[in-house]
């Protein structure tokens, strides 16, 4: 009975390593491509580089919004004046506050602050900015600009919760009249101060280190002098999967890149 049952779980490991195994997915692959290179996925799906954006959150440039993706980043910067001073220019200028929030499946977290001393007591500090409520909404949406007649014609930066793509969308329409859905009791619209600034980054790891990067970068753009090897390796169904290039080509090296990758390159 032993040796049977030995045999048995012997047989029950080969089949889950058999199993761990096929599930490793196929790499990435940059097929060169003119005008523009494209990467095989590993279903076999090839992507031309200016979609891959698209693709993972919709992106789309020129337009005035982004949704959020889990692993993106906003960082925000909010500068203070002095009491009466103008929200702009060096006159009366005290100073900003900076805030990172991260994107995850269940809202904004704020990965970490920077305070000013001194800060005019009537401002909200940075992190206060985004309500605790709108930052626990599962969805979020950015736009850049927004004009809001009403206010003596001024323009804001929002930012967008709802629990649902569908609630997110229904909110991007009440956009059309601004003040019907960004206002003081509202915990689904944040209207950043006009002194504020905001920003779309995003984590990634080269040579190990994590690093905070403006969406949109290239790979070309974190990788220094004339390598003569660079690994990339991106997440795919879970796991970090790796891409396979030519450091030599450097069309290759414009492929966009995407939160959570881990680059490492070496000169020699």
């Amino acid at each position: 009975m032993y040796y049977r049952n030995r045999f048995a779980g012997l047989i029950l490991l080969c089949l889950m390593a058999t199993s761990c195994a096929s599930f490793h997915p196929q790499p990435f692959v940059v097929v060169p491509q003119s005008p523009n290179c494209l990467l095989r996925m590993p279903d076999s799906n090839e992507i031309p580089f200016p979609d891959l954006l698209r693709t993972y959150n919709g992106f789309e440039p020129g337009r005035n919004w982004m949704d959020l993706r889990p692993l993106m980043e906003l960082r925000i910067e909010n500068a203070y004046y002095g009491p009466g001073m103008p929200r702009h220019g060096l006159a009366g200028f005290l100073g900003t506050e900076l805030a990172q929030y991260q994107v995850s499946a269940h809202g904004l977290r704020l990965l970490s602050r920077q305070p000013m001393k001194d800060r005019p007591q009537n401002d909200l500090p940075v992190q206060r900015l985004i309500s605790p409520v709108q930052a626990r909404y599962h969805y979020h949406r950015f736009y850049y600009e927004v004009f809001f007649k009403s206010d003596t014609n001024s323009r804001g930066s929002v930012l967008l919760g709802a629990n649902s793509v569908t609630g997110l969308d229904r909110l991007s329409v009440g956009l059309a009249r601004p003040e019907t859905i960004c206002n003081k009791t509202s915990t689904q619209c944040t209207v950043f101060p006009e002194a504020c600034s905001v920003s779309i980054e995003m984590k990634i790891f080269v040579n190990s280190k994590p690093v905070s990067i403006l969406w949109g970068t290239a790979l070309r753009d974190v990788i220094e002098g004339d390598p003569q090897h660079v690994d990339l390796r991106r997440l795919y169904a879970g796991r970090l999967t790796p891409v396979r290039l030519n450091p030599r080509n450097r069309d290759e090296l414009k492929l966009p890149l995407l939160p959570g990758d881990h680059v490492s390159w070496r000169l020699q």
